[in-house]
């Protein structure tokens, strides 16, 4: 243990507060730190590569700015927890009592704990130190894994925990980095750009092979290796076949009969298990169907968008989407970034691409990338006005200009979504 804690050292501000706290991302610093000064767990979600690691990295500094010791702070980072090095409760708990030791940190502590959900009985240790009344600790983690990290809603985890889901860049984000001005020039730039903070400022050889990596990571940590996965060629060719047909619907037994007509012997529950597998991971996300007349959700097929678009832009290019689909998935992410819940609209044997809901407020939004398409853009103004109510309808576009409001009916460009939200 002792030379764990070593090489734990050069991660660690004891010695040096050099650290590489990378790119600010406000939208969320701010409300985490919000939290700090109380004994709930700090827990950032998301899938890997969105920057879960590099946000903890910014509170401590944070933390060191407001006047905490370097000593008071413990990281561990995903060298030790995503490589096996310490995959027993009481290898954690021992390397606790070491930093005491060595360290000797006076009043409270604040932990920080990359990819949690790696070390068994780690609920445990959390709730137990969390909750520690002799000694303060103060703690924050990240995850990959979004079943593995929701507890029961009867254990005293759930109860004592707060969760905040890390997406990858946003436009406001991209933009504040880059210094470009708002406006169809720099949203094309983000929409052909990588989202993934790591891989923002990288050639397109070497972000593909980070990619790789990182698509072999997600897939073999939180899928293969958490689940027995017994089929992993499977697994990865459901990912494909999800990303050549996002923003289109589907249903299990559709994913069934596909991969039984390519003599690929499967079942309903394996698929059904491997879609949700891509889903805990958050590689994928499912939308549902959402009957607008009876205010229901319809059970049976689903529609699917990316977290990652560079996966199928940079991986398979091939089987890559249009930029319709590309428009679509952006917005569902902004969506999400803002806190809605989000459906896919049924109204009248139409489709309605999202149906959005926050508090009291509905929003019905169709997605185009030009209005000056006649016939599609028609299409969507007629679905959207055969909806009796006064709740809001939004055509989210890439035009330069926007057009004039139509029946109520607003001309948004994709670049002014997040403001207007």
């Amino acid at each position: 243990m002792i030379d764990i804690f070593n090489e734990l050292s050069k991660y660690n501000y004891w010695s040096s507060q050099a650290q590489n706290s990378g790119i600010p991302r406000k939208s969320y610093i701010n409300p985490i730190i919000g939290y700090i000064g109380n004994k709930l767990i700090k827990t950032l979600i998301g899938q890997r590569g969105t920057g879960k690691a590099t946000l903890l990295r910014q509170i401590a500094a944070h933390l060191l700015a407001e006047g905490v010791s370097p000593r008071n702070i413990l990281y561990i980072n995903r060298r030790f927890t995503d490589t096996g090095v310490m995959t027993l409760h009481p290898n954690l708990d021992e390397l606790l009592s070491l930093y005491h030791e060595k360290i000797r940190p006076i009043g409270k502590i604040y932990l920080f704990i990359e990819e949690i959900q790696n070390l068994p009985y780690w609920q445990q240790f959390a709730y137990q130190h969390s909750q520690d009344s002799a000694t303060s600790y103060e703690i924050f983690l990240t995850g990959s894994g979004r079943e593995l990290l929701s507890p029961t809603q009867e254990s005293n985890l759930s109860r004592n925990c707060v969760y905040f889901e890390i997406l990858p860049l946003s436009y406001h984000e991209y933009i504040v980095h880059t210094k470009e001005d708002k406006g169809a020039i720099s949203y094309r730039n983000y929409s052909e750009a990588n989202h993934l903070p790591a891989l923002l400022t990288l050639s397109q050889a070497d972000a593909t092979t980070q990619l790789i990596s990182l698509k072999n990571t997600i897939l073999l940590r939180d899928i293969i290796q958490q689940y027995n996965i017994k089929d992993p060629v499977l697994l990865e060719q459901l990912f494909l076949y999800i990303i050549q047909n996002l923003s289109q619907p589907f249903s299990i037994n559709q994913f069934v009969s596909y991969f039984s007509s390519a003599l690929q012997r499967t079942s309903y529950e394996t698929i059904a298990n491997y879609i949700s597998y891509l889903e805990e991971s958050f590689l994928i996300y499912r939308v549902k169907r959402y009957q607008v007349k009876g205010r229901e959700i319809i059970s049976g097929s689903c529609r699917y968008y990316l977290n990652t678009w560079a996966f199928a832009n940079n991986l398979y290019p091939i089987y890559c989407p249009e930029n319709e689909v590309r428009l679509k998935n952006q917005v569902y992410q902004q969506l999400r970034r803002a806190g809605y819940t989000i459906y896919t609209g049924i109204h009248r044997n139409r489709t309605i691409d999202f149906v959005a809901q926050h508090k009291d407020r509905i929003i019905y939004l169709q997605c185009i990338t030009t209005i000056s398409n006649i016939i599609q853009s028609e299409n969507l103004y007629n679905t959207l006005s055969s909806i009796n109510d006064n709740y809001e309808k939004w055509i989210i576009s890439l035009d330069t200009e926007a057009a004039s409001s139509k029946e109520g009916i607003r001309n948004i460009q994709a670049w002014r979504l997040a403001e207007l939200l």
